[in-house]
């Protein structure tokens, strides 16, 4: 997988989820749009680590409460893809994040139970039954759990191997609600689709058209999406001028827009420097 490959995380609305009510869901809804809405991530880094040890007392209280698991795996999912770069750091806690999320879509369906271990035929026969919006977060944090976990095992090729399976839940994702968090299923959608080039069975040409609907179903305030279509896709294709327009949008838009001002904030950031490295690259 590409080493660089940060905005698979983002947005990061799943970070925290909604209706938790085992977390105190007024506290948990406040502090989740704090974070949200915060414009400097050196704060977040500093604070979220005192949240995920929270997370883990409730865990450990209540081991089998399907909530507080989903919760804990977003969180450790979205801390560790965004802010840590040691590699061993990075397993450990993308390990406890994916552990999570198993066990989160355990409790929550029966059926669903072990989708990793599955056969892939049974796999895809499980997840073609399912049509109920009740399903989506739970799909959806196993997906950004299980990107994470594989970003920071990727030197392990059977781990690498496992991206068709999380293709599969993303795809049942945008069958049940294609709008679901703002469109996140197509722009993680659209990455997995680039992550080999074209001639290792990549599909640039379909990433593009949900990197497109990513954005739009955001009304362009998920900054993120477009730096994630300029990085994964306008440099797989060699595509300068689409690359350096969306970087440039980015640089040139209003960060704050509700529930978005932290990650397009980090966004701007990786804009300026896919920008800076476009005459090496190109």
């Amino acid at each position: 997988m590409r080493e660089r490959i940060f905005m698979l995380l983002l947005p990061l609305v799943t970070l925290l989820g909604s209706g938790c009510a085992s977390l105190v869901s007024g506290a948990t809804d406040n502090l989740s749009r704090a974070i949200l809405n915060h414009d400097d991530p050196g704060v977040v880094q500093d604070a979220a680590p005192a949240y995920l040890v929270l997370v883990d007392s409730f865990i450990t209280g209540d081991p089998d409460d399907e909530d507080s698991l989903r919760v804990g795996a977003s969180l450790y999912a979205a801390y560790t893809g965004i802010f840590i770069t040691d590699t061993e750091r990075a397993m450990r806690l993308s390990d406890r994040s994916y552990d999570y999320a198993r066990r989160a879509l355990c409790e929550y369906e029966d059926e669903l139970c072990g989708l990793d271990k599955m056969a892939f035929p049974e796999l895809t026969r499980r997840l073609a039954e399912r049509d109920d919006e009740d399903d989506l977060p739970f799909l959806g944090t196993l997906a950004q759990s299980w990107l994470v976990w594989i970003r920071a095992h990727s030197t392990d090729w059977s781990a690498v191997a496992d991206l068709p399976r999380v293709e599969e839940l993303l795809k049942t994702v945008l069958r049940i609600d294609e709008t679901w968090e703002q469109g996140t299923a197509h722009q993680y959608m659209g990455m997995l689709l680039t992550v080999r080039p074209p001639a290792l069975g990549g599909k640039p040409e379909e990433a593009r058209k949900h990197f497109e609907r990513a954005i739009d179903m955001s009304g362009g305030t998920n900054l993120g999406a477009k730096v994630a279509m300029a990085e994964s896709y306008a440099r797989l294709v060699f595509d300068r001028e689409l690359h350096d327009r969306l970087l440039n949008d980015v640089l040139e838009a209003d960060v704050n827009a509700e529930g978005q001002t932290l990650l397009n904030v980090m966004a701007k950031q990786q804009a300026r420097e896919l920008l800076a490295s476009a005459d090496d690259y190109f």
